[in-house]
């Protein structure tokens, strides 16, 4: 017996087993069980979401020898010949290939007969916008006044295209998207009833890539199971869709927030020598940020469904809040201007060098890339055309020279601290977020805030010490306990810079609610305020 797709093999055949659709299959179940049942149904939708299925159910439940219900049996002649495409009295019609208006007339001249087997004689119209202005007027003419042996169901990707006249006569169904979860769970289903071996991270590859579509992702499974040779994993299947690994975008993402132009551009030139598409790279980026983003909002509504919670959390924390809706915003545009681009890896490197141009300045703790830093030419020119200083050997410029010179920073004063030190991303907001326990010369010891936990790595911590030693000049060690800060007056950095924050906002409401030109507005137009349009300049 020759091979049957994945696809057709696993179409359902009763409502069901059918994936998703359910406000659908509800009424439609409702209308035969009651025979409450229209003479024309419309079904929209995106490819491969269950549009030509649904028909063809509705059209067995119809005409089952075992009478008209939501659940045909499945084992009589009439189900079986539904099933197997080869029914009489269910037309399917491609209307892309029967555009005329003699076409559409030549079909609809058999409507007035009765069915030859069934109750009901069932046109199954597909892609029905393809009519055109003469088909969509023959057409109308039958839908005003059809016999009652006759069900008309058209199907269209772009509703918009036909005709209210037409619209107005049908009762359409909306047939949504599949969700990721739902179309995976799904693909888990089949390979375990096929005895084949799978990664679920296979699967969330294939599920996103299918865009909402259980036909598509069927499609990419079977394609997916033939480059692995019977097996789905995640290797194999991100080398045929020409994705990237997930880890390689988190790095991605966190050398953006940290503003490490030359590490952003060496981890392009990895991605490059695996042949990726950088337009579908350019998606996953966006997928991270919307995560990110929605982390930043509301912290609870992160799902593990990929398996970098954790990691996903440590880029929220490093990511400003700022930054990861620019970035999105930027990879949105830069995703339609793509295919304009010289080439694919050129566009998507621009797209990342607006992210680091025009991210907002210090948004993470950061400094900008280049920030100060002067061209060699310039500080040169500069020097050459500067009078000669003046060279004084009195003890007066020697007294100077010698209380010039930096003290060590009391690490006590842990806020004093942090502000000295050059640091950005994850480590900055690590130190941030700690108070200052105790120092016995060579081992400072810092309690983190346990709500932030989540910042406390080794590489991160690495940084903070090399830090450290910079700024005092002498080998330091460092211990950081995780604990609850509350039973201790200490504030750490960033609850010490929200509270000023929180002091700025409240002292320019209070200035803006007694702004003279405000004050004469809600006298005379009876204005207010809106709470929250007041935001600080330097924000």
């Amino acid at each position: 017996m020759s091979y049957q797709v994945l696809a057709r093999k696993w179409r359902p055949r009763i409502f069901s087993e059918l994936v998703g659709q359910e406000h659908v299959v509800r009424a439609l179940s409702n209308a035969l069980d009651n025979e409450r049942l229209h003479h024309a149904y419309l079904f929209t939708g995106t490819r491969g979401v269950g549009k030509t299925t649904l028909a063809r159910i509705f059209a067995k439940s119809l005409n089952c020898e075992a009478g008209v219900s939501s659940t045909p049996c499945g084992k009589c002649s009439i189900c079986r010949e539904v099933d197997e495409g080869r029914f009489i009295d269910l037309l399917e019609v491609d209307a892309a290939s029967r555009t005329k208006v003699d076409q559409t007339r030549e079909l609809l001249e058999n409507v007035p007969y009765a069915p030859v087997r069934g109750r009901y004689k069932v046109y199954l119209i597909d892609e029905v916008h393809m009519f055109s202005g003469g088909s969509f007027n023959a057409l109308l003419k039958t839908l005003e006044e059809p016999p009652p042996h006759v069900k008309f169901i058209l199907a269209t990707t772009d509703p918009q295209k036909v005709p209210v006249t037409v619209l107005s006569r049908c009762l359409q169904f909306n047939l949504k998207r599949l969700p990721f979860e739902q179309i995976r769970s799904y693909l888990a289903t089949i390979l375990t009833q096929e005895a084949l071996e799978y990664e679920l991270a296979a699967l969330s590859l294939l599920s996103r890539g299918a865009d909402g579509s259980m036909r598509d992702a069927l499609s990419l499974m079977d394609q997916a199971i033939a480059f692995g040779g019977g097996k789905v994993l995640e290797v194999d299947v991100r080398a045929m869709l020409g994705t990237i690994a997930q880890e390689r975008i988190h790095d991605l993402l966190q050398l953006l927030a940290e503003a490490d132009a030359k590490g952003v551009m060496r981890q392009v030139a990895e991605m490059a020598e695996l042949a990726p598409d950088f337009s579908g790279v350019l998606q996953e980026l966006l997928a991270l940020l919307h995560r990110v983003a929605l982390v930043q909002a509301v912290p609870e509504a992160l799902d593990d469904s990929a398996g970098d919670r954790k990691r996903v959390s440590q880029l929220a924390a490093l990511v400003a809040p700022a930054d990861s809706q620019l970035f999105y915003q930027i990879g949105l545009i830069g995703q339609r201007d793509l295919p304009l681009a010289p080439t694919p890896r050129a566009g998507f490197e621009m797209v990342l060098l607006r992210m680091l141009a025009f991210r907002p300045e210090c948004a993470s703790g950061s400094e900008p890339p280049n920030q100060g830093h002067v061209p060699r030419a310039v500080a040169a020119q500069a020097s050459a055309s500067a009078p000669p200083a003046r060279v004084s050997t009195s003890p007066q410029s020697a007294a100077t020279e010698q209380t010039s010179t930096p003290k060590r920073v009391d690490l006590s004063q842990w806020h004093t601290v942090v502000d000295a030190l050059k640091l950005g991303g994850i480590a900055r907001q690590l130190a941030n977020n700690c108070v200052f326990d105790a120092w016995d010369g060579k081992l400072l010891t810092l309690r983190l805030d346990a709500s932030h936990r989540q910042l406390h790595v080794a590489s991160s911590e690495q940084r903070l010490c090399k830090a450290l030693e910079n700024l005092r000049g002498e080998p330091i060690r460092i211990r950081i306990q995780v604990s609850d800060l509350s039973d201790t007056t200490q504030s750490t950095p960033a609850q010490t810079q929200a509270k000023e924050r929180a002091e700025r906002q409240r002292i320019a409401e209070q200035s803006m609610e007694q702004d003279p030109l405000v004050l004469a507005m809600q006298d005379r137009f009876a204005a207010k305020i809106i709470p929250g349009s007041v935001q600080l300049v330097d924000e």
